[in-house]
């Protein structure tokens, strides 16, 4: 097939591009800044320079196209100011030039959470409304917190654990979520695009596992091989206060980490199992997508000696419920 990535460039965007390559589909990128899209060049997609917001740029994005991903969302980094006016700009705006163009598939990843409690969640859900509404038939993927080394949500628990001996406890700790690990995710994307029972469908998807923020921190403590944190209940602390405290003790930009903790005022877990049913996927425990995530944030580092043993190596991490690995996995069959 011939598919078009928007987002590519982000966290979930090159892993599907180059998913996508090894199963011999012809890939096409939109991106702002072919300088650095390079990356995506050289694993042979082809750059269509466009910026959502300018309508008159995605012109011939979708010409030839039978399934596009649609992977952005206006949250962090540059998401100041009326974040959901662009976000429903952009949704329509490339909403349109699939269906002019003749896009047969429209593939969206959103969140997870029934009645979201924040603006960026019921945002990411609108937009699915709006892809669906002005576009081709859309098969909405809604995840949780996607768990890789390059995720701000797995950066914030790993860095609150790293430097945190103590750490205040607010409310949110006890929302329930259902991570997912980033190559299952990437998974079901990619098994989706041309898949007949999922066009039009809303597909869940989420670990095996339903934990408590709390209980991710400390299993996140496990994976790096320190103790677990003590946590000092705070119930007054509100979620902007939290960003501010998570924006001065990781490196997590306070832009992002405020919708991250205002996201967790909502239950996200999977309420609807019967979506992902469609794909012979069994996602992997919460528990291993912190150890490759782990084990990835390692390999990227310079070898060093006498490295604490509060920071950790990865090196102590074990598997939870029922030791599957990326290995493991069977990639969706087609329809």
């Amino acid at each position: 097939m011939k598919v078009l990535v928007t987002g590519a460039t982000g966290f979930v965007g090159p892993k599907i591009v180059h998913a996508l390559r090894a199963e011999g589909h012809d890939v096409r990128a939109l991106v702002r800044n072919p300088d650095k899209a390079e990356h995506l060049r050289r694993a042979g997609a082809e750059l269509h320079q466009g910026d959502l917001l300018d309508a008159a740029s995605l012109v011939g994005a979708g010409e030839g196209i039978d399934v596009a991903y649609y992977l952005v969302h206006a949250m962090g980094r540059g998401g100041a100011g009326d974040f959901e006016a662009r976000e429903r700009q952009s949704a329509t705006g490339f909403a349109q030039m699939a269906m002019r163009e003749g896009v047969r598939q429209v593939v969206y990843l959103g969140g997870l959470g029934d009645q979201p409690g924040s603006k960026h969640l019921r945002s990411r859900h609108n937009t699915a409304m709006l892809l669906e509404l002005h576009g081709p038939p859309l098969t909405y993927v809604r995840a949780g917190m996607v768990v890789g080394a390059d995720s701000e949500s797995y950066k914030t628990l790993r860095h609150l654990v790293a430097r945190l001996p103590v750490m205040v406890a607010p409310r949110w700790l006890r929302t329930r979520t259902q991570a997912v690990a980033v190559d299952d995710v990437v998974d079901y994307l990619v098994a989706a695009a041309g898949n007949e029972e999922a066009i039009g469908r809303e597909i869940q998807i989420g670990s095996p596992d339903v934990l408590t923020y709390g209980e991710m921190l400390d299993a996140m403590a496990d994976s790096l091989g320190v103790r677990r944190r003590k946590k000092v209940p705070v119930p007054f602390l509100s979620p902007a206060l939290s960003s501010l405290w998570i924006g001065l003790v990781t490196p997590v930009d306070v832009g992002v980490a405020k919708p991250l903790i205002e996201g967790l005022s909502t239950e996200t877990v999977v309420t609807d199992p019967t979506g992902a049913r469609v794909f012979d996927i069994n996602p992997m425990p919460f528990r291993d997508a912190l150890t490759l995530a782990v084990a990835e944030e390692q390999s990227r580092k310079p070898i060093q000696g006498g490295i604490g043993h509060e920071e950790g190596s990865g090196s102590s991490t074990r598997s939870g419920g029922g030791g599957h690995r990326a290995g493991d996995r069977v990639r969706g069959a087609r329809h």
